[in-house]
């Protein structure tokens, strides 16, 4: 006590013991695309021929620079890292090098961080005299975001390190890789998911985290919504239960930011410049996304059976421009204002 009075602090002595008393702190839930994500090459899903070739490769053991590309949430970064677990075992985390979006990679980062990853020598035995392939492994995820002048330097580096180090580059457009890279890798497009089996994963973790998803309907909306992306479906599933405490339909489409059909229809039907003022100006204060919108008129003006031909050309070709000055950053208010204005003379004129 005296301590206390003098200090304002207990001594050593008099601090009140803890070892008896058990912690009650919870983990936090784990995200489900982490959780269930592909432990071997074995279970990516709907990519039969990537697969195969990876197999090939880690059965012999060695494996060239690769070139992984296609739309997102389609397995590329799964599969890459299943297939280095699977090559390396407990020294993974040694042995691998991973830099994605979030990290520096201008060219600076590649001539010291990379470079210097690269430019180390390994050995072809593990500490307990198995053996193991005789080189690391670089994993560059969305590689399209690099400057020209850092996957120059990259070149540069997978030319002179091939007997140390492999690399991976993951990408969505193949197209934004400089030519002399592209020449130097093995190149794989991973195609969008098969509806079915997008189905069928999603309805296994469902039934994994005991979560009731009713007769299917439900996820497959949750398909539909996302566009043949898994993990976008199960980021929505994940966040629609967490949220609301269940899955439902009308969830998803809040969880997930979707324009209900019924607004999308109504703005496409608009044929007075006072009821489009009316519908922008309510769109907008209902905080829907202008681009979103944009997305799913063009699938409904496509397929539209009222439209005339004429009508959708129209609709089509001011969408596209639209589109393209919202990517710029234009403003929601005067696109969808534009775009609404043709399509009333498009309403209008038949």
């Amino acid at each position: 006590m005296q301590a206390f009075l003098k200090t304002g602090k207990l001594s050593a002595s008099e601090k009140p013991s803890t070892s008896g008393v058990k912690s009650t702190k919870k983990k936090p839930p784990a995200p489900w695309v982490e959780k269930y994500r592909p432990k071997t090459i074995d279970d990516i899903v709907d990519q039969d021929e990537v697969v195969q070739v990876l197999r090939e490769c880690l059965s012999g053991g060695d494996l060239p620079h690769l070139l992984f590309y296609g739309p997102p949430g389609t397995g590329k970064t799964s599969a890459i890292l299943a297939a280095a677990r699977q090559l390396f075992g407990d020294i993974t985390r040694d042995r691998v090098l991973e830099l994605n979006a979030s990290d520096e990679r201008g060219i600076q980062v590649i001539r010291d961080k990379v470079k210097t990853f690269a430019q180390l020598t390994v050995s072809s035995t593990k500490a307990d005299g198995r053996p193991c392939p005789p080189y690391k492994l670089v994993i560059l995820d969305e590689a399209d975001s690099m400057t020209t002048a850092a996957q120059a330097a990259l070149r540069r580096t997978m030319e002179r390190e091939t007997r140390t180090t492999r690399f991976c580059l993951i990408c969505n457009y193949v197209s934004r890789i400089i030519p002399p890279i592209t020449s130097r890798c093995s190149k794989f497009r991973f195609k969008p998911l098969a509806r079915e089996n997008v189905l069928k994963r999603l309805q296994e973790i469902c039934e994994a985290e005991g979560v009731d998803v009713g007769d299917g309907e439900i996820l497959s909306q949750a398909v539909d919504t996302c566009e043949g992306d898994l993990r976008r479906a199960l980021t929505a599933l994940q966040c629609c239960q967490r949220l609301l405490g269940k899955i439902t339909a009308d969830g998803l489409i809040e969880v997930t930011g979707l324009v209900p059909d019924k607004l999308v229809n109504e703005y496409l039907s608009v044929k007075k410049y006072s009821e489009l003022e009316k519908f922008v100006e309510k769109f907008l204060m209902d905080a829907y996304s202008a681009s979103q919108l944009l997305e799913q008129l063009s699938a409904t003006v496509v397929t539209s059976g009222h439209l005339t031909n004429k009508q959708k050309c129209m609709i089509s070709e001011k969408l596209a421009v639209c589109a393209h000055r919202l990517l710029d950053g234009g403003a929601e208010l005067m696109q969808l204002f534009d775009l609404g204005c043709t399509i009333v003379m498009a309403n209008s004129n038949p």
